[in-house]
C-alpha cells in the first residue's frame, strides 16, 4: 500500500502537467491529433458499414431461401467462356413440366421468366423494373412476408390474370402514402391490379435478386406481352426439404436434367445449378477487398499520426529540457519523467480517438439512411485501445529521451 500511494501521486501529477502542456499548445495538439482522428474514424465507420451490409445481405439471402437451387442456362459465377454458356439451349416450360414430374426430393419447384419494364401509377414512374413471372408455387420457394395483401393464387396464375405483387421499394416509390393495395398500375403500358405488397425483404447488394425492387406476376402475362420461349430462357427454382438435404436435391436435379436433355455419360452439362453459396462467396470476396482497403487506410493514417506525435513530443522534450532538469534536481525519478511524457502522448491519442469516434457516429448516421447500421461496443473498445497503444508507442522514444537526460546538463540548457 505504501508503494502504491507514491505511484498514484506521480501519475496524478504527470497527468496534470500533461494536460497543462496540451492546453498551452492547443493548435499544435489539434494538428497532431489529425492522423489519429482520421484513422479511428476510418476503422469504426468501416466496421459499422460492413456490419450493416452484412445484416442487409443476410436478410436478403434469408428472404430468397438458403435451401433453394436455381437451375438455369446461365451460371451465376463461372470460369467458363461466356460464349460457350451463351450457346446453350434455353430452358423451356416443356422441360420444366418433365422436371416437375420426375423429381421426388424437392418440396416445391417453380418456373421463373424475367423481363424489365417501366412501372407507372399516375405521374409516378419507376424505370427498368425487374419483372418476375412464375406460378403460384413460386412463393413456396421463398421466405417472403407481406406488408399488405397476398401472393397471386393458382387460378390467377393458370388464367394469366392481370394481377401483380410489388416489392417494398417499388411500392414506396409509386405509393408514398402506403395505399397501393387493389390499385391499378401500368407495367409496360398494360394495366395490372396490385393484390399484394411485400414487406422489406432484401439487400441492396443483391441487385436484381433483391425482392424489394421486383414486381411479381403470373408467367402467362409476361409471355403475352414481354417475352417468348424462343428468345427467353426459364429458370427452375427448386426448394429442398431443408439445408441438410440440399446436396441430395442437387444431385437428383442434375440427374433429372441430364435425362431430360438426353446427355450421355461423359458429356458436359448444358445447364447450370446455381445456389446461394456462390452469392455468399462473391460477397465475402467483395467485403474482404473493402476490409483490406479500409485497414490499409487506417494503418496509414495511424502511422502518419504516430510519426507526427513522436516528432511533436521530441519538440516538447527540447522545449522543456530545463523544466525536466529542475524536476530531476528536486528528486524526480526517471520513471516519473517517463510516465509524464507517455501520459501526454496517450492523452493526445485518446482525445484524437474520441473525436474520431464522434465523426464515425455522424458518418454512421448518414450511412444508416441507406443501410441499417449501429455502432458496436467492440468497435468502440477497439478504437480506444488503438488510440492508447498508438500513444504509448509514439511517445516511448521521446519519453525515454526525456527520462535519461542528465539533470546538470538539462539545467544549463537554454
Amino acid at each position: 500500500m505504501k508503494n502504491i500511494k507514491p505511484l498514484i501521486y506521480e501519475l496524478k501529477e504527470g497527468l496534470i502537467i500533461a494536460l497543462q502542456a496540451l492546453r498551452a499548445n492547443k493548435v499544435r495538439s489539434i494538428l497532431t491529433m489529425l492522423g489519429i482522428v482520421i484513422g479511428i474514424t476510418s476503422v469504426v465507420t468501416m466496421s459499422t458499414a460492413i456490419r450493416g451490409i452484412d445484416n442487409s445481405f443476410q436478410s436478403g439471402i434469408s428472404a430468397l431461401g438458403s435451401d433453394v437451387l436455381y437451375i438455369d442456362k446461365w451460371a451465376w459465377f463461372s470460369n467458363e467462356d461466356w460464349w460457350k454458356i451463351r450457346n446453350r439451349k434455353n430452358m423451356t416450360l416443356d422441360e420444366f413440366s418433365q422436371f416437375k414430374q420426375l423429381v421426388q426430393t424437392p418440396i416445391a419447384v417453380a418456373p421463373v421468366i424475367n423481363s424489365r419494364q417501366n412501372v407507372k401509377f399516375g405521374d409516378k414512374v419507376v424505370e427498368n423494373v425487374f419483372l418476375n413471372g412464375s406460378n403460384a408455387d413460386y412463393v413456396k420457394t421463398t421466405n417472403f412476408t407481406f406488408d399488405l395483401g397476398r401472393f397471386y393464387t393458382e387460378s390467377e396464375s393458370n388464367g394469366s390474370r392481370y394481377v401483380c405483387v410489388l416489392g417494398s421499394e417499388i411500392a414506396k416509390s409509386l405509393f408514398p402514402m402506403g395505399n397501393g393495395l387493389d390499385k391499378t398500375v401500368k407495367i409496360g403500358g398494360v394495366n395490372y391490379r396490385v393484390v399484394g405488397i411485400l414487406s422489406e425483404q432484401g439487400s441492396f447488394i443483391l441487385g436484381a435478386f433483391n425482392p424489394d425492387n421486383q414486381v411479381f406476376m403470373p408467367m402467362g402475362t409476361i409471355f403475352k406481352h414481354f417475352a417468348n420461349e424462343q428468345r427467353n430462357t426459364i429458370t427452375f427454382n427448386v426448394r429442398s426439404k431443408d439445408n441438410a438435404s440440399i446436396e441430395d436435391t442437387k444431385i437428383e436435379a442434375e440427374g433429372v436434367m441430364r435425362k431430360i436433355r438426353g446427355l450421355k455419360s461423359g458429356e458436359e452439362n448444358n445447364f447450370s445449378i446455381n445456389q446461394q453459396e456462390g452469392l455468399l462467396d462473391n460477397y465475402n470476396q467483395t467485403v474482404g477487398v473493402i476490409q483490406v482497403a479500409g485497414f490499409f487506410i487506417t494503418g496509414l493514417s495511424l502511422f502518419v499520426g504516430a510519426i507526427g506525435i513522436m516528432n511533436i513530443m521530441f519538440v516538447s522534450v527540447k522545449e522543456r529540457t530545463r523544466e525536466i532538469g529542475v524536476r530531476k534536481a528536486l528528486g524526480a525519478k526517471r520513471r516519473t519523467i517517463l510516465s509524464q511524457f507517455l501520459l501526454e502522448a496517450s492523452i493526445i491519442c485518446l482525445l484524437g480517438g474520441l473525436i474520431g469516434l464522434l465523426f464515425a457516429v455522424l458518418l454512421s448516421s448518414l450511412i444508416d439512411r441507406f443501410i441499417t447500421t449501429s455502432i458496436q461496443f467492440e468497435a468502440v473498445t477497439l478504437a480506444i485501445m488503438i488510440s492508447l497503444i498508438t500513444g504509448v508507442v509514439a511517445g516511448l522514444a521521446p519519453a525515454y529521451t526525456a527520462a535519461k537526460l542528465d539533470p546538470v546538463e538539462a539545467l544549463r540548457y537554454e
